[in-house]
Parts: structure tokens; C-alpha cells; sequence
């Protein structure tokens, strides 16, 4: 029986749903990081709400989802690896050093992101913080053998591409993992919606506006086809403070968490 873990979105946007203010402007950079900050002024009233504490204490949620898209841009060209010159069959398997896994649960979180072309360099290192990296078959051998030797974690899901279905099993059966907490981007999020994971959602708007063709959204990536109907939400809780932002809670009716997926 494979379990799939509890997956509950979490983004802040502006009211026209925007989660950047451009494309190539990485939030987590300046000047975006101020800008952003900025969209929301002072509150007379404010309820600070860590929604990272508040779904580790509903579902002990212990892994971040994030994208490649969220740590390097499109156009930033990664170092380059040494090349792999071995046999690179066993490198497909996935990589969980038992002496990362086999602490006790929960000792840390994980910081899962997908990132099948092998883009992000991992420089940093976070106490009670363990990357795992989410990689398919068309991954670079390369990529795979620098994480072995970084010792950091990896799970191969999925052929040309991250099957995100069989990743986030993966983390269920592998792991133990039983809630993840999505902080990623309009694409990856688009992608879990478009693959019906999507539990819940926690959507924060900023009182103010970006517009522009081609800025990040909420939910990205392909759109519905002809027929297709939307993905309907059911409201939990609603928010608003005195400096205009609003906190949105919502349940996707039908979604099955920690029931047995068919692959």
C-alpha cells in the first residue's frame, strides 16, 4: 500500500495574483525581497499567523516543497560539474544515506525540490534542515553523482520529467512523511494542481497590484482543456486586517491524503 502525504499549498500573492513582481526577479533577492515586504504596510490589528507551525501542528508536516525556480533563474548558468564517466545505472536509485533516514522522526525538516535538469548548487547548510533533491531519469549524471558526493538525498521519480504523483508517494513510503508544505512558485504549484494533489490552501493577498504579461501567478502552467472544469475550493476560514491584507483557508473537496495511490 502506497501513502500519499497530506500536500497543503501556502502563498502570499498581490490581489492580482501575483507571486513576483517579474519573471527573472527572484523574491528572495534585492531589491525584490523589500519591494515585497513593503506591498504590505504596518496593520493596526495584526495576527501574525506561522502557517509552517501551524500544519506541523495539525498534521505534523516536516517537509518545505520548493522549485529550482524559487533558488535560480532561468537564465543564471549553474557551475559546471565534473564529468561522469562511470556506469550511471545504479546512480537512478534512489539516495537515502541511512545515516540522514534513520534518525529519530521527526529530528528535522526536509527541503524537498524538484529539480530534474540538475540546476541548483547546494552552498548552504541549515542545522535540522535536510535537502532532498527530487530528480527523473533524464537527469544529468553528473547532477546525481555530486549529490552522492554531498551526501544529499535524492528521490528519482518520473522520465523526462518529475512525476510529482510518484515523488510525493515516494516521501510517504520512503520517508514517513505524512504532510507536505508547499511555499513554491505559480509552476510547481500549477503542477500539483494539474495532478490533483492538492489538499489545502492558505492564500495571503497583499493590498496592491503588479500586472505584467508573464509574471508569476498563484497557480501556473498548463492551462484547462476545452471542457475541463475548474478545480472547486471549499472556504475554511477568511481573515482581513486593518492594513488590507486578507488570509484565505481553503479544503479541496475529494481529495484523497493518505490513501493508497495506483501508479
Amino acid at each position: 500500500m502506497q501513502q500519499r502525504p497530506r500536500v497543503v499549498v501556502s502563498v502570499g500573492a498581490s490581489v492580482d495574483g501575483k507571486v513576483a513582481l517579474t519573471r527573472d526577479a527572484l523574491l528572495m533577492h534585492q531589491p525584490s525581497t523589500d519591494l515585497w515586504a513593503a506591498m504590505t504596510p504596518p496593520s493596526a490589528d495584526p495576527i501574525p499567523v506561522d502557517i509552517i507551525e501551524v500544519v506541523k501542528q495539525q498534521y505534523g508536516c516536516n517537509a518545505i516543497l520548493e522549485g529550482s525556480g524559487s533558488l535560480v533563474t532561468e537564465d543564471e548558468i549553474p557551475s559546471e560539474l565534473p564529468a561522469f564517466d562511470g556506469d550511471p545505472a545504479g546512480l537512478y536509485q534512489h539516495f537515502l544515506p541511512p545515516d540522514i533516514t534513520g534518525q529519530p522522526s521527526p529530528p528535522h525538516m526536509w527541503f524537498p525540490v524538484v529539480d530534474s535538469r540538475g540546476r541548483v548548487r547546494w552552498t548552504e547548510d541549515h542545522e535540522n534542515w535536510d535537502v532532498l533533491v527530487l530528480v527523473a531519469r533524464s537527469t544529468p549524471p553528473a547532477y546525481l553523482a555530486y549529490l552522492r558526493r554531498q551526501h544529499i538525498c535524492y528521490l528519482v521519480a518520473g522520465e523526462e520529467r518529475v512525476d510529482l504523483t510518484q515523488a510525493i508517494t515516494a516521501m510517504g513510503t520512503e520517508l514517513a512523511i505524512t504532510c507536505v508544505l508547499s511555499a513554491a512558485g505559480g509552476g510547481l504549484n500549477g503542477a500539483l494542481l494539474r495532478a490533483g494533489l492538492i489538499d489545502e490552501l492558505h492564500l495571503t493577498l497583499a493590498p496592491a497590484l503588479i500586472g505584467g504579461l508573464g509574471t508569476p501567478s498563484i497557480m501556473d502552467g498548463p492551462p484547462l482543456t476545452p471542457g475541463e472544469p475548474p478545480t472547486p475550493l471549499q472556504l475554511l476560514s477568511v481573515h482581513t486586517d486593518t492594513s488590507g491584507s486578507v488570509r484565505l483557508h481553503y479544503a479541496v473537496p475529494g481529495s484523497s491524503p493518505n490513501k493508497a495511490q495506483t501508479q
